[in-house]
């Protein structure tokens, strides 16, 4: 079930059942649960930019249909994708588990929302729907229409800021690692029911590292500029200030949230995904970097970048 009919249509032709709604249609959702063991639900607003009714609709809202819509199909679990986006804010964060004290803010409107999906999960799961969350990490890989997308966009137009001298420490995730522990989740232990799980490649990478091997694959120059973080984050503040002026729907092309993902260390620890339910990143960075690039080769025209 999804929202973009195109890619809907190409699972069809693979023999995929396609549901074309959105996750504010209650009676779609309801309709679409009817008869089915396991909901993957993965879907979300996921954008560092944004109004927060839009967010709310379809990270909140759209989780609520989908835990009534489980409830009244006795769906036997609901396995729900959330985000480590909750645990940031705009300090340097290593090695966060699952546990660990939130910040009092959220970053931006997509982690707030997310946490509160999060909270609608607990609660079901309190009143007999079996439920797992998992947070994965930045995703990435073939059909990556967000992070990479982006950087690659920013530096064919300009450059890409390094704040920091590039030197943050991250977690990637490629997807088929993602879709993996998703199928872990279908069989897990009971005792893993009701809990939540970080899930990253495990592999913490240098940022201004893995971007210069990202470019290199692509055979692309990488165009970068150090840029001091206040500086940085004073250009991310106005321009966001003249979009919401001018209530451009476009995104900014720097954001504050950007900023702060650019210039801070932020890792998840993974051990309790590893213990319980048996996961283990097969496909490295290195391996899915090679991958996205091959696919973005291949697929140029279509994105017209």
């Amino acid at each position: 079930m999804g929202r973009n009919k195109k890619k809907g249509s190409q699972l069809e032709l693979e023999g995929i059942r396609f549901i074309q709604a959105e996750f504010t249609d209650e009676q779609a959702i309801i309709q679409a649960c009817e008869g089915v063991d396991y909901v993957f639900h993965c879907g979300a607003l996921s954008s560092p930019w944004g109004k927060y009714e839009a967010f709310y609709e379809a990270n909140v809202v759209g989780t609520e249909n989908v835990i009534k819509a489980c409830k009244i199909h006795s769906v036997k679990r609901l396995i729900h994708v959330s985000t480590p986006s909750i645990y940031f804010d705009t300090k340097e964060r290593l090695d966060v588990k699952e546990d660990d004290t939130l910040p009092s803010v959220f970053l931006n409107h997509y982690a707030e929302t997310k946490y509160l999906a999060e909270q609608c999960v607990d609660q079901a799961f309190q009143d007999g729907l079996a439920t797992i969350t998992i947070r994965p990490r930045a995703i990435f890989g073939p059909g990556d229409t967000a992070i990479i997308p982006r950087l690659i966009r920013a530096n064919q137009e300009r450059f890409i800021p390094l704040i920091h001298q590039g030197e943050a420490i991250i977690d990637l995730t490629y997807v088929d690692n993602v879709v993996d522990v998703l199928i872990l989740c279908m069989d897990s232990d009971d005792s893993t029911l009701g809990k939540k799980y970080n899930i990253s490649n495990g592999e913490r990478v240098v940022l201004k590292e893995v971007l210069a091997k990202l470019f290199q694959e692509l055979q692309m120059d990488f165009r970068y500029k150090h840029i001091p973080y206040r500086l940085a984050y004073s250009i991310a503040y106005l321009m966001e200030k003249k979009a919401s002026l001018l209530r451009s729907k476009e995104e900014p092309m720097l954001t504050r949230y950007s900023v702060t993902v650019l210039s801070s260390s932020q890792t998840v620890n993974i051990d309790k995904a590893k213990n319980e339910l048996h996961y283990q990143p097969k496909i490295s960075i290195d391996e899915g970097i090679r991958l996205f690039s091959k696919w973005w080769v291949e697929t140029n025209d279509e994105h017209n970048i």
